[in-house]
């Protein structure tokens, strides 16, 4: 009698809508990577003159880029706390925590004091807070990916799962573009160097404004119910007590294949969003030498890049669904290794090139990442899917993103301003990616509600 009763609860409760599902997981990661790409081009323009003033450009840089990659070591951190939550309390309730940790993070960075002001404090303070950053970061994406998966209809989770993929390029477009405008509005005479009021006050403005879009993201992700996968779990009674414990213990083969599967991907969306940004705009007669761009006009042929992103991200989620997501996956990151080992080729047709490589960069972008938001939470079941898909992809980001800037400076420095071995890294990389895809299974007829 009771079994029916809850069966019959559970019938009658209130189901997230398509539009309620697809706003709420594009909207907070929007803002998540919105947060995150203001860090990483303050990173570039800002920080290496005013937290890490040490008289030599390459070394504030390389510094910089050390901090900004400090945060993916507290990614899987923070998927594990907010995993654990998940996976016992609800994805919900989780998702709102790990939104407002960013936005609060990302808010006090645009009010700390500067290293001429507090000296090295100042540092301190913007490691901590970057921290903050990754450790929220760590629990947003998979419960987004949770959110849309396990509310898709069936046969279109890999459609579903491109929306919070989505909010990469579009957070990318929204912080850049105020950054640009921001920049514009407060012009430099010297075009490698950010104006006297934009390194005083104006590289403040994207970071606080961040405040306005997670009020946004909190109301509409408050008005979430929780996805029947989750509730099925806690009818049957198969909730983990240690959700972390069993995902190594029952799904360690599906966490290793997982993290490599994303491994490519994350090298490639760091290079595409920070490390280029740091070679457009290097002159060519630089002790390091780069494309020469001035800052404006580079971003704005990143943001054309960026809009290929969005486009492919959204166009791989019928290809996914359609091939499935092993093979769609395979044919993309042999393209992505053919564009490593084609980098200098590209670049060297001058600005024509330069924007052929940001639109391939892109667009490869946008197609291994898209199907990611499906194919991740299908390896796992849902008492341990927003755990195990948590710490596959933040382990990644450690592997990938947060030493890709680092070793890319270091590669485009031994190539004395060439970035054929930066191209060589990537290739290699996907190289890794393409083992562990050959290596997986197909899961795109997996049952999500088991």
């Amino acid at each position: 009698m009771s079994s029916t009763l809850a069966a019959t609860a559970r019938n009658a409760a209130p189901a997230n809508s398509r539009s309620r599902v697809i706003l709420a997981s594009l909207v907070g990661t929007t803002i998540e990577f919105y947060d995150f790409y203001v860090y990483a081009t303050a990173a570039v323009l800002v920080f290496p003159h005013l937290f890490f003033p040490t008289g030599n450009e390459t070394t504030a840089l390389l510094a910089s880029f050390a901090v900004f990659g400090a945060a993916m070591v507290a990614r899987p951190l923070g998927a594990i706390f907010f995993g654990h939550l998940g996976d016992k309390r609800g994805r919900k309730i989780t998702l709102v925590g790990a939104l407002l940790t960013m936005g609060i993070a990302t808010f006090l960075i645009g009010a700390l004091p500067t290293y001429d002001s507090v000296g090295w404090l100042a540092p301190a303070l913007l490691v901590l807070l970057r921290l903050a950053q990754g450790f929220a970061l760590g629990g947003e994406w998979s419960g987004a990916a949770l959110v849309a998966t396990e509310n898709a209809p069936p046969g279109k989770r890999a459609i579903f799962g491109t929306f919070p993929q989505l909010g990469a390029p579009l957070g990318f477009i929204i912080a850049n573009g105020l950054f640009l405008t921001i920049a514009a509005l407060l012009p430099s005479d010297d075009p490698s160097r950010p104006s006297t009021a934009f390194l005083n006050w104006g590289w403040r403005i994207p970071f606080l404004f961040s405040a306005v879009m997670v009020i946004v993201g909190l109301w509409v992700r408050l008005n979430l119910v929780e996805s029947k996968a989750f509730e099925k779990t806690v009818e049957t009674g198969k909730v983990q007590k240690v959700p972390l414990a069993a995902a190594f213990k029952l799904h360690w083969k599906e966490l290793i294949l997982g993290t490599f599967y994303m491994l490519a991907t994350y090298v490639l969306f760091y290079l595409m969003t920070t490390f280029s940004l740091s070679y457009g705009r290097a002159g060519v007669a630089a002790p390091l030498p780069g494309l020469g761009f001035d800052y404006r006009t580079f971003v704005l042929m990143m943001i054309v890049g960026v809009v290929f992103f969005g486009i492919f991200t959204l166009a791989s989620g019928p290809w996914a669904d359609r091939w499935g997501r092993r093979k769609t996956l395979i044919w993309v990151t042999l393209g992505i290794i053919l564009f490593g080992l084609l980098w200098v080729p590209i670049l060297s047709l001058g600005t024509v090139g330069v924007m052929a490589w940001l639109i391939l960069g892109f667009t490869l972008m946008g197609m291994t990442f898209g199907p990611m938001g499906a194919l991740l939470p299908e390896l796992f079941p849902a008492n341990v899917r927003y755990t195990g898909s948590g710490i596959s992809y933040n382990v990644s980001s450690i592997l990938g993103a947060a030493v890709a800037p680092f070793i890319a400076v270091a590669l485009w420095s031994y190539g004395a301003g060439s970035p054929f071995w930066v191209g060589v890294y990537l290739s290699a990389m996907g190289v890794l990616t393409l083992i562990a895809l050959i290596l997986g299974k197909e899961t795109k007829d997996v049952d999500i509600n088991s």
